[in-house]
């Protein structure tokens, strides 16, 4: 098989079974591992799939810059930010994350809602300034452009000195084995500093983040409460989801 065979094949099983294993396609070609492995270098430099231990599994298209990403499943994001809206109760606080699924949640939030709203993203604190009732706290640091974020040592040093009823994260890849991922190490870890500090963690995914995977990891299925998504309640990684004990809160 060709160089240029091989990768359409990748490619194909890649968006039929959402995952590569290199030991079984090798097996399958009748070719080594080592090929199989060069190929998934090539077609991950080209942003085609994100490589993990042993294979890959589809890339998120949420990798983006911000500017960019506002422009990725807007319906979606809507669907999504109205259903966690809603679990803002009065009189709450909540830990609301950057992002552009956050950005749309803040927007859903009643402006006369009295609540607290912890943040590290300017973005957010912004969108809520003409809500009269809401205080806003702001979690300060190095400002990371890519998401409009606070990131860094400062910015984890200050979530770990919050606490809220209920924790709104955003993450770039939703998938049942690689859990919950994002595209920077240190966003990782600011995600994981915030859901720590809240009683109740619900993941806001939107349904092209579904079956994917980033670099980072961020957490496990077990550290969150449930999964806030628009995607088919058929979908196969939903299916897979549910058999892991995951709440899934359908967004429709």
């Amino acid at each position: 098989m060709l160089a240029a065979e091989r990768r359409e094949h990748l490619l194909d099983l890649l968006a039929r079974t959402g995952k590569i294993v290199a030991k079984d396609v090798a097996a399958d070609l009748g070719i080594s591992e080592d090929s199989v492995r060069r190929d998934l270098r090539d077609l991950a430099a080209e942003g085609l799939c994100q490589r993990v231990y042993g294979g890959a599994l589809p890339v998120s298209p949420a990798v983006v810059d911000y500017g960019a990403r506002q422009a990725v499943g807007p319906d979606g994001k809507r669907k999504v930010a109205s259903v966690a809206a809603a679990m803002v109760r009065p009189g709450s606080s909540v830990i609301l994350d950057g992002g552009t699924t956050a950005l749309a949640v803040a927007r859903a939030l009643p402006k006369e809602l009295a609540c607290t709203v912890i943040t590290h993203s300017p973005t957010i604190a912004t969108a809520l300034i003409d809500h009269p009732r809401a205080e806003i706290f702001v979690l300060g640091g190095r400002v990371f452009k890519h998401s409009a974020v606070t990131c860094g040592a400062a910015a984890v040093e200050a979530a770990q000195n919050v606490s809220a009823d209920l924790c709104l994260l955003g993450v770039t890849g939703v998938h049942p084995e690689a859990g919950l991922t994002t595209a920077d190490a240190d966003e990782a870890a600011m995600k994981r500093a915030l859901s720590a500090r809240a009683a109740d963690t619900y993941v806001l995914a939107s349904s092209e983040k579904i079956g994917t995977a980033s670099p980072y990891r961020v957490l496990p299925w077990e550290d969150v409460t449930g999964l806030i998504t628009d995607a088919d309640p058929r979908d196969m990684v939903i299916d897979q989801l549910r058999a892991l004990g995951v709440e899934i809160l359908a967004a429709q």
